[in-house]
């Protein structure tokens, strides 16, 4: 009963921080004016950051069914991995609106670790709302605000990119952020985590627009790419792998 009730107050508290921090705001400045001061090509449209909503709402959902898994082996390693990704989820947000950027970095990371180990818990079959699906979707989104911000900070430290072009850059990071949700698509039967990568792509499209149509073209070209894997990649091309751990 303890731990459950750290659980739901790392929620409550993650939540409540995330909202303050634009109510308020913080450091009288919100999250989103951060992002938009620098033209940073691989930031998606405003409203597609609309998606915290629903991570939230699957997040309340996760923890509910959480209190039906007390008793259950891995409760004890699952409510400590989120009890970490809530304090550092607040850690992100306090540093990125006082703009310690390279901290954000470290940051950031160790955020996107944590909830791989957390997902990393899971069965490939357990997809269930009260199950895996919330941390797909968090785990898809903290996966692409990870390149977003480090791209952000070597934008904010005017990093020349050996030489390429930021819409080169950008294309290439988007790229790579493809062929993760692909592998996770292909291993691990995850259909939430590429839809997230698919919703943030369109939004980098409809941001960049005609005034950087290699970067809108390419993000629409890797979403077709990434849909034709959710609607070709077939449950039989996962059975001959050995079931996951627990």
């Amino acid at each position: 009963m303890f731990r459950f009730a750290l659980l739901v107050i790392a929620l409550i508290s993650m939540i409540s921080f995330n909202a303050l921090a634009n109510i308020l705001p913080l450091n009288n400045q919100t999250t989103g004016e951060i992002s938009n001061r620098l033209p940073v090509l691989f930031t998606p449209a405003s409203y597609v950051f609309s998606i915290w909503s629903i991570i939230y709402v699957l997040l309340i959902a996760w923890v509910i069914g959480m209190w039906r898994k007390v008793k259950n082996d891995v409760y004890t390693k699952r409510s400590n991995l989120f009890i970490i990704s809530s304090i550092l989820n607040i850690s992100w947000i306090y540093l990125w609106h006082f703009e310690y950027f390279l901290l954000t970095i470290v940051v950031m990371i160790s955020f996107l670790v944590t909830l791989i180990f957390l997902y990393m818990t899971y069965r490939i079959s357990d997809n269930h709302i009260l199950s895996r699906l919330p941390i797909s979707i968090y785990l898809g989104w903290i996966s692409v605000a990870t390149i977003s911000n480090i791209s952000y900070v070597l934008t904010a430290y005017q990093w020349n990119g050996f030489g390429l072009s930021q819409p080169l850059w950008a294309v290439i990071m988007m790229t790579i952020g493809t062929a993760l949700a692909l592998h996770i698509r292909f291993h691990y039967f995850d259909v939430a985590y590429v839809l997230v990568f698919i919703w943030a792509y369109i939004g980098i499209a409809i941001r960049n627009g005609f005034e950087e149509l290699l970067v809108s073209t390419a993000a629409l070209f890797l979403s077709a790419v990434m849909l034709a894997g959710i609607l070709f990649i077939k449950k039989k091309t996962i059975l001959l792998k050995p079931p996951d751990k627990l």
